[in-house]
């Protein structure tokens, strides 16, 4: 791992410390890659930098406007590096970059990776990206990797797959841990806790939640499932499904097919999600692949117990028995009887839940992330 040595806030009066940071992404809506922005960008505002944006544009728009923010929207809305609409927004990025004197552009997305290459071409300015999950081993990837002057992995699980997978250059490759802040998810007293069960008529119930896109490799179709045991011992509980995705009808169809329309409920994905959070007992997420977990990392700051699969970079998160209970993936006995663990221990389950929070504040702050992610800019700001 390369170490990243500690960034001292700037001094606002030295001017020539102070950097104009262009975030460039594919779109801003609610998921981890806004969320990883929305963090950085409150915490390099505060030491006085200068954060600018370029996308499509998406529903949390106005919480990055509300932060005095300025927003390039652009038609990249793809998954395409192909697609002729990111290499004709190029021209618009280049003024952009000039107008506002850009010192860093750092990219998140694969096709914001190739724009950000041909930007730094273009502009001379340094590029970097941050990959926040797993990609597929494709031909253009290894052919036309474009991960800038160095690439962010969010994990440990991460950067093994660039340097396994994609040969990446260990020295190009930084470990900069995913961070949150804790303020937003600290746990709601217990009587704005009552409240809002009330509010969702859960007051009387044992409420399971999984907060995430609905996609394959989260996993939901295990965790419902699993849910089918968990009512046999605790026929009061309830699970809450939070997100949006290409898997939601299929997923009704499942709970319907398994006579568990009482027991599960959909929900659109929230922007604030320590509402939601505050709803539950326990957080679950049985995922086949994850990068990191910023739904466990969240869940984990609010002070809940939680089970999460044993993959990529969720065993970084819990610590098993202690911080949550961690179990293989793709299996719904296994993770019936975690549930049902923590159901019949709820004092356990509060320990656990205070002990991961008490983790995540020390380890995953936000301040840490932002601080290690400025000294790699002004590093490569250096070299140019």
């Amino acid at each position: 791992m390369v170490k990243v040595p500690c960034y001292l806030t700037p001094d606002p009066n030295a001017k020539d410390s102070l950097m104009n940071i262009l975030f460039l992404t594919t779109h801003l809506n609610v998921g981890g890659i806004t969320s990883y922005l929305l963090t950085l960008t409150k915490g390099l505002i505060k030491q006085g930098h200068g954060v600018f944006l370029a996308s499509s544009s998406g529903e949390m728009l106005e919480a990055f406007q509300s932060l005095g923010v300025e927003h390039l929207k652009l038609n990249i809305s793809t998954k395409s590096e192909l697609d002729p609409r990111i290499y004709l927004a190029l021209g618009r990025l280049r003024r952009f970059i000039k107008q506002k004197d850009i010192h860093v552009v750092h990219t998140q997305t694969r096709v914001t990776q190739v724009m950000g290459f041909c930007l730094g071409r273009i502009t001379e300015i340094p590029y970097l990206s941050t990959c926040h999950g797993f990609f597929k081993t494709r031909l253009s990837r290894k052919i036309f990797p474009c991960w800038g002057e160095c690439v962010i992995a969010i994990s440990e699980a991460v950067r093994d797959h660039l340097l396994k997978d994609f040969r990446v250059d260990p020295k190009r490759c930084v470990l900069i841990k995913n961070g949150i802040d804790s303020d937003d998810f600290l746990a709601i007293d217990e009587d704005t806790r009552r409240k809002n069960r009330q509010r969702f008529h859960l007051e009387h119930n044992r409420v399971i939640g999984i907060i995430a896109r609905l996609s394959d490799v989260k996993g939901h179709d295990i965790l419902i499932k699993a849910m089918g045991k968990v009512i046999q011992q605790f026929p009061d509980a309830r699970l809450l499904i939070v997100g949006e995705g290409p898997r939601k009808e299929p997923l009704q169809r499942m709970v319907k097919e398994l006579n568990l329309n009482e027991h599960v409920q959909f929900y659109p994905i929230v922007n604030h999600t320590a509402e939601m959070l505050s709803l539950l007992d326990v957080f679950v997420l049985p995922s086949f692949e994850e990068g990191l977990g910023l739904s466990v990392m969240e869940a984990q700051a609010a002070g809940l117990s939680v089970v999460a699969s044993k993959v990529g970079g969720l065993p970084q998160l819990i610590d098993d028995g202690r911080t949550g209970l961690l179990v293989h993936p793709k299996n719904a006995d296994l993770l019936s009887e975690a549930i049902l663990f923590l159901l019949r221990n709820p004092q356990k389950a509060r320990q656990m839940g205070k002990e991961a929070q008490e983790f995540i504040q020390k380890e995953f702050s936000a301040q840490r992330m932002v601080n290690e992610t400025l000294a790699l800019y002004k590093q490569f700001i250096g070299r140019r």
